[in-house]
């Protein structure tokens, strides 16, 4: 069936069809047909469907990945809620998915300008870099680039990391009280390096997330900057209103 009787640019009525297939006739995790094949059936350049299913990547309903197609993605109720991200691990066990951390870096550093103002620490302080991929039933969902100040955590190695939670290790090893955790986060979109890690296209739309938690000094314990899939994660905020 060869499209562009409308006025309607073919991608669009492309992106209109394939819309109407993931609401209607596919389920979670169906592989769409390939780029060739959706160019052969439509009528249509590969150029022109590769822009229909870019536009549908965007919205979230597909996801694409590297040497193996798009996928129609699960847009269900048990994606991850943000404002309830303060334990990787223990969220995703509660929305009974397995949870997996790889350990890419653990390293020593000194805080450079940018790091010593979001950490109210001094140029050149003493810090551990910790940078993980963070996954969920094998799909990869967020990469994390953790802070902590060396003089708080002085025999922190990384075997210990490797096997048990960070916030866990934080309260119990190091008996530090966490009083709050301040995140905030943006629309952005996926960096080379980091979309390879998340198995997604360069350009795909991501969430860049910053953390700050303080103890009950009111001191920064831990400055962790994130960048997660926006089609697996969602964002919701309450707002109370005050008598």
């Amino acid at each position: 069936m060869a499209l562009g009787a409308r006025k309607q640019p073919l991608y669009d009525q492309l992106v209109g069809i394939l819309s109407d297939k993931i609401d209607n006739e596919y389920r979670p995790g169906d592989l769409i047909p390939s780029e060739r094949l959706l160019a052969e059936r439509y009528g249509l350049s590969r150029t022109t469907v590769r822009l229909a299913l870019q536009d549908l990547e965007r919205q979230g309903l597909v996801i694409r990945q590297h040497g193996r197609g798009t996928f129609v993605a699960d847009r269900s109720a048990q994606t991850t809620n943000l404002m309830h991200s303060y334990s990787f691990t223990e969220q995703m066990r509660a929305l009974g998915r397995s949870p997996k951390t790889t350990i890419l870096e653990f390293r020593e550093m000194e805080a450079d300008k940018n790091l010593a103002a979001h950490m109210g620490a001094r140029i050149g302080d003493r810090l551990f870099k910790l940078k993980r991929l963070r996954a969920a039933d094998g799909m990869p969902m967020m990469v994390e680039r953790t802070y902590l100040p060396m003089r708080r955590f002085m025999t922190l190695k990384r075997p210990l990391v490797e096997r048990r939670p960070l916030y866990e290790i934080i309260e119990h090893d190091y008996h530090e009280k966490i009083r709050v955790a301040e995140e905030e986060f943006f629309a952005s979109i996926a960096r080379p390096a980091d979309a390879h890690l998340l198995d997604i296209a360069d350009g795909s739309p991501v969430l860049d997330l910053a953390r700050t938690t303080y103890d009950t000094g009111n001191e920064i314990i831990e400055y962790t900057l994130s960048v997660a899939r926006a089609d697996q994660f969602k964002y919701k905020v309450f707002h109370y209103r005050n008598d």
